[in-house]
């Protein structure tokens, strides 16, 4: 075998990688760089299936490593981040619920939907070009984006804050509510957009590139809070631009 046959699979064992050390950091309590190790596992996945598209070096192998690797990153790593943050947010809460640690364990959806999402994905040939259902990335960023927004404080690169997320992340019920949300868009029958690019045309593109555009936008405004903002962005284009899967 080739040695470029063995890169993509490097690349996504990287990716894995960096989803169990993130999985480690949350348990020493360091939620920051945890996040972070998902944000870099997803550089990881896209690089796989890029140096996989560019040396044509497919393989079921690679598929199924793609996927078990994506349910430990982008499935288990967030799910228990934010078991973690409700459970910090829980403490000394008058609620019921949240006072007996039961609302926590609401964040288990997160890696069950997700590898609900990978297994219909690898079966589903309508996939191919465009989404049904939330991908399994996306989900994570935005979850792994809500602790860089309330332990950060980015006001070197800030033009703008949103100083509401922060209270609006805090709040358990917002979070439990969102966990279900999300994980619901995982499993659904939801058409979303890819943002592989076959070509670097404007035709056929123009979703991808007005996504892109709007997201710089949004990061150059407002740094890392434009995160969750940027998923939410890419969910709502999605509805708004039904007629571009037809």
């Amino acid at each position: 075998m080739k040695i470029k046959q063995y890169i993509p699979n490097t690349l996504t064992s990287f990716n894995l990688i960096c989803g169990l050390i993130s999985i480690t950091l949350i348990f020493k309590g360091d939620v920051v760089w945890a996040s972070l190790f998902i944000f870099i596992a997803g550089i990881f996945d896209y690089l796989d299936g890029t140096s996989a598209r560019l040396l044509k070096a497919y393989s079921e192998l690679g598929k199924q490593l793609d996927s078990l690797a994506d349910v430990v990153s982008f499935g288990v790593a967030p799910g228990i981040l934010i078991y973690h943050l409700l459970m910090v947010h829980c403490t000394g809460s008058a609620n019921y619920l949240e006072r007996m640690h039961i609302t926590p364990y609401i964040a288990l959806l997160i890696p069950v939907c997700s590898a609900l999402r990978l297994a219909q994905f690898n079966i589903d040939l309508r996939q191919e070009e465009n989404f049904i259902g939330l991908p399994t990335p996306a989900n994570a960023f935005f979850f792994a984006s809500i602790p860089l927004v309330l332990y950060l404080q980015p006001d070197l690169f800030t033009i703008f804050h949103l100083d509401f997320l922060n209270s609006f992340f805090s709040n358990t019920r917002v979070l439990a509510i969102l966990t279900v949300f999300f994980s619901y868009l995982l499993i659904s029958d939801f058409r979303i957009f890819s943002m592989k690019f076959k070509s670097l045309k404007w035709k056929g593109n123009q979703i991808r590139y007005v996504f892109l555009l709007l997201s710089l936008i949004l990061l150059a405004l407002f740094s890392l809070s434009a995160i969750p903002i940027i998923i939410m962005l890419y969910i709502l284009m999605s509805i708004f631009f039904q007629n571009y899967f037809s």
